[in-house]
């Protein structure tokens, strides 16, 4: 009986690292509350998210179920490269399957046996949590009968500026006339003198015909059709913003840094365990862990931490700078240089071109991995910047820690998230604190869906 009281909540974001972590940092939130949560990922990420097993142990009422993303198995699924693939894939092939698996769950039908009996056990699916570019979503949950929620994965700075985009446009503000992009942009209210037309986010760069910039404003206008906003955010860093969005939106939860907040409702002592890590830690990449050792060989605040994302691409020209600065600033530093950072085949004689004294010299002082336990290194007491794409984990992640921040954006929502954010270390941990305001509307989101 107990079990029936508790409330059955989807949870569905785009399938990338960048989105599925806040959202399943969120699912970690909600079953910690005693919430059972269904967390949908595309099959090829479902098999990658290899946490899943630690997560199910740590969390019993969190249950992983996977659907089709709609292209071939041999399909690279770059999305840097083939974001529209992947898109239209998603609207087209994986919606008509959702909104199948949504009756399921709201009926608790289930062809397989051994998951009807799983299914059994679970109260009827009441509310789905979905990504701010995946709202397909809503139109499945709209003909299901269902709540839904958006969780965009933009700070709210950025979301209210893809809210304007319309705007802008009508104002003849965009496209842009000509190549000034230090011009002050005036149609973006309660950011007026602020923003430049080099801190709009990067669809501002396309024609406005052009079909992304076009997914961007129909995906936008339709988050205003969900019952509910939550955003990774917290009132003090963007308490100017949110009023402006206010109007928008019946409800709007504001509920960042998620990663703190979830180490601030799970103590210390229930993080300790193998299992625990594990699941605070859940990415759809190997971490390599050897970084946290050197670490510990460095001198306070020494080592500059770089860092551009799991999307983030450069050419071999702009990784060269970089290297070249980092070695001759003769500061240790810590860079995470994804196999595939580089543009097409650019990677593929990448070992045979870097010059002698690169090698060298990150011998000497430098440590160069392909992905790390970020929130971890940051947190590391050796770690004094962070050279970042300024998205927005990341940027919240560097502002929780307290690290100064050297940002480079380079796509989507990073140029608004680059000029928007400074130093706001200790109001994030007012924050999430006992009496801090995203620990609260954390409680009235828990109370909300325990109403439906």
């Amino acid at each position: 009986m107990e079990m029936e009281r508790q409330p059955h909540v989807l949870l569905f974001p785009f399938p990338a690292q960048g989105h599925i972590k806040p959202m399943l940092t969120l699912a970690q939130l909600l079953c910690h509350a005693g919430i059972h949560v269904t967390f949908l990922n595309t099959e090829l990420n479902h098999h990658l998210l290899t946490q899943r097993q630690a997560l199910s142990a740590r969390f019993p009422t969190l249950h992983f179920h996977s659907i089709s993303d709609g292209l071939p198995s041999d399909h690279p699924r770059t999305i840097a490269v083939y974001y529209q693939d992947i898109v239209a894939s998603l609207r087209s092939k994986t919606a008509p399957l959702l909104c199948q698996f949504l009756i399921s769950k709201k009926n608790n039908v289930d062809k397989d046996s051994a998951a009807a009996a799983a299914a059994a056990q679970l109260p009827p699916l009441g509310c789905v949590i979905t990504d701010g570019i995946m709202c397909f979503a809503i139109d499945a949950a709209e003909e299901v009968g269902i709540p839904v929620i958006v969780l965009p994965i933009t700070s709210a700075c950025s979301f209210w500026c893809y809210s304007c985009i319309p705007n802008l446009i009508q104002e003849a503000q965009l496209p842009f006339e000509d190549e000034d992009m230090d011009r002050i942009v005036s149609g973006v209210p309660g950011m007026e003198g602020l923003l430049r037309r080099r801190d709009l986010p990067s669809i501002c760069r396309m024609p406005t015909d052009h079909p992304i910039m076009q997914f961007y404003i129909k995906e936008t206008k339709a988050i205003t059709r969900a019952s509910a906003l939550i955003l990774n955010t917290f009132d003090d860093l963007e308490s100017s913003i949110l009023s402006h969005l206010a109007p928008r939106f019946s409800k709007i939860y504001t509920i960042g840094p998620l990663h703190a907040l979830l180490k601030s409702r799970i103590k210390d002592d229930d993080l300790s365990s193998s299992s625990s890590s594990a699941a605070a830690t859940a990415s759809l990449r190997q971490e390599d862990r050897r970084c946290m050792t050197w670490l510990d060989t460095q001198r306070l605040g020494s080592v500059i931490f770089i860092s551009f994302g799991s999307l983030v691409k450069l050419t071999r020209v702009e990784l060269l700078e970089f290297w070249h600065g980092l070695v001759s600033s003769g500061t240790p530093f810590l860079w995470v240089l994804r196999s595939d950072v580089l543009w097409s085949d650019e990677g593929e004689h990448m070992g045979q071109v870097i010059p002698t004294e690169l090698e060298m010299g990150t011998k000497e002082r430098g440590f160069i991995v392909d992905w790390v336990p970020q929130e971890e290194v940051l947190a590391h007491e050796a770690v004094g910047g962070f050279l970042t794409h300024s998205g927005w984990n990341s940027t919240l992640e560097g502002i929780w820690a307290g690290v100064s921040m050297l940002c480079w954006p380079k796509l989507a929502d990073q140029q608004v998230n680059s000029r928007c954010v400074g130093r706001f270390a200790k109001l994030a941990r007012n924050s999430v604190s006992e009496s801090g305001s995203s620990y609260h509307n954390l409680q009235q989101l828990i109370q909300d869906l325990r109403n439906l």
